[in-house]
């Protein structure tokens, strides 16, 4: 198969082999990083510039990392340190980042529809490292690949996602990526963390954290985005710990193999426990891992790589 996607802007635009060719390439990338010389000359002199209009600490790190054990050049650019500062349109950032012969734009924006904006105008590659409330399918792609690790394959699994599914990026593009590859999702939050319609994206959702954990084989916590919410959506972190929160007590219903997720930040003692965090049927950590290898996939597929 020949990967055709000069741009990787959400999960809904890929279809379900797309998904599972990137899956596969990433395993192999996976290999690079287990080496003891973490290094390979595959994009040896293509740059990618890293320009994150939001903070971020996994998602930045992760592409520069990817970038350079592929040996491209990476370049990081934040908006504070940017001419965006003085009155510079982002498309004109951005042509002025191509017109150095910049290969891929790796993005991160405030805006939902910001890195489709980008790519409409200039010719090098957009990957989207999250916009908005939209998307952020680079998280998606590397949580599928953490569950077909452990579990084999997607298909039929239960995938339940728990938090605030309102102000998700994750959660959209993890609902998009699970269900196109034949797992079920259910939802469970505060009400005014759902977003209405959200059952038109093929999930279940409930408002009881215990009936969403019940017979699920992936957990998915999600942090409570405050800095998104333009009002309070629950009366006190310590009410929503003791609703929604994620504990040993509540854990002794689920699967004796159920995977724990959590696309961080963690807010610990608020959405997750620390010793669940911590705790045995944890892969967070091994989400960060995986996350490399699929930037490492990504910025080689999108460059023409085979």
């Amino acid at each position: 198969m020949r990967f055709v996607k000069k741009n990787i802007l959400d999960i809904a635009s890929l279809t379900a082999e797309e998904i599972t060719f990137i899956l596969n390439i990433s395993e192999k990338m996976k290999e690079i990083s287990e080496r003891p010389v973490k290094k390979v000359p595959i994009l040896r002199g293509k740059t990618v510039v890293l320009f994150f209009y939001e903070p971020s600490t996994r998602t930045r790190t992760s592409f520069d990392v990817a970038a350079k054990r592929l040996s491209a050049d990476s370049v990081s650019i934040s908006a504070s340190t940017s001419s965006m500062v003085k009155g510079e349109t982002l498309i004109d950032t951005a042509q002025n980042l191509e017109a150095m012969q910049s290969d891929v734009i790796v993005m991160r924006h405030s805006s939902s529809g910001a890195p489709h904006l980008l790519s409409k105008h200039i010719r090098a590659s957009v990957i989207n490292a999250g916009d908005g409330t939209h998307a952020h399918p680079t998280q998606a792609l590397l949580d599928m690949m953490t569950v077909r690790e452990n579990k084999g394959e997607l298909r039929g699994l239960r995938i339940a996602i728990i938090g605030d599914i309102s102000h998700s990026r994750v959660a959209r593009s993890d609902i998009a990526g699970f269900t196109k590859m034949g797992a079920d999702v259910i939802v469970a939050g505060p009400p005014t963390m759902i977003p209405k319609g959200v059952e038109n994206m093929g999930v279940s959702v409930t408002h009881d954290i215990d009936r969403a954990i019940d017979g699920a084989d992936v957990i998915m916590m999600l942090r409570i985005q405050k800095e998104r919410q333009k009002s309070f959506l629950f009366s006190t972190e310590r009410e929503y710990a003791r609703v929604f929160g994620l504990t040993r007590e509540r854990l002794e219903n689920a699967k004796d193999d159920v995977l724990i997720m959590h696309p961080g930040p963690i807010n610990r003692g608020v959405e997750i426990a620390p010793d669940v965090a911590d705790g045995s049927h944890s892969v967070i950590l091994d989400q960060v891992t995986n996350g490399v290898a699929v930037r490492m996939a990504l910025l080689y597929l999108v460059l023409g790589g085979k």
